[in-house]
């Protein structure tokens, strides 16, 4: 399929599959055996873009075959549940990996918010946090849906939602001290899932996650914010609807 229309929802297929994920397949070349694939299981991020954020250790194979080839490869599955696989969407992403500066701490945040645990370790002096650079995806969606995709295509525009980024972690932070309740309706009305203790772990111009006991929640927005404002705006409306049960159209993923 080539017309425009699936080729953007192609692309926002790739970027949401980024957004939603709790881990992916971290593909390298073996530094030590003639460039041998080394498939292997990362938890994963991604900052406001959808560029993935990894911790990942300097004594890992992974780590080592990439600190000798920067190239690689990044598996997002969304097919986990269902009783064909093969009809759902995945995407594979090619690019290259990069440390982290020590000015990217909101990125750090960004991925500690997502998995908690890690605080444990991302500290330790052999731990590092790398943000991986797309150059190219390939997903496949279900049957006869198979697209490569320049990383351009794929990526979100930041230029305009600095000012977001920029106050996420108020935004984050403040929802889970004062307003649980909401973040609770959320995870419930919004993408049904039930009980209460969720924490909402990031806010994104498309979307925000939400996460309980190791489950991870994508929340879509039917429009894009870029500020504290209109994410307050965004914030409001989808609870509003919620409590009154009209959920907005693509609300949830």
């Amino acid at each position: 399929m080539s017309d425009d229309d699936d080729v953007l929802s192609a692309d926002a297929t790739c970027r949401l599959l980024v957004r939603s994920a709790r881990t992916a397949t971290l593909a390298t070349a073996e530094r030590a055996n003639d460039a041998w694939p080394y498939a292997s299981l990362v938890e994963t991020a991604c900052d406001h873009a959808g560029r993935p954020i990894l911790l990942l250790s300097d004594l890992a194979d992974h780590t080592k075959n990439f600190n000798a080839d920067s190239r690689v490869s990044l598996l997002f599955d969304n097919t986990a549940g269902l009783a064909a696989p093969l009809t759902g969407a995945r995407a594979t992403l090619q690019g290259r990996i990069d440390r982290l500066g020590d000015d990217d701490s909101a990125l750090r945040r960004r991925y500690l918010a997502r998995h908690t645990g890690a605080a444990d370790y991302a500290d330790f002096g052999d731990f590092n946090f790398y943000r991986v650079m797309p150059e190219r995806f390939h997903l496949v969606a279900g049957f006869g849906r198979i697209h490569w995709i320049d990383a351009a295509a794929v990526l979100f525009d930041t230029a305009n939602s600095a000012a977001l980024a920029d106050h996420e972690h108020d935004i984050v932070d403040h929802m889970n001290a004062d307003h649980a309740d909401a973040v609770d309706l959320f995870a419930e009305m919004l993408t049904g899932a039930a009980g209460a203790g969720w924490r909402m772990t990031g806010i994104d111009p498309e979307g925000a996650d939400l996460r309980r006991d190791g489950v991870i929640l994508r929340l879509s927005f039917e429009q894009t914010i870029h500020d504290a404002d209109s994410a307050r705006t965004m914030l409001v409306r989808l609870v509003t609807a919620a409590r009154n049960g009209k959920i907005p159209p693509d609300a949830t993923t």
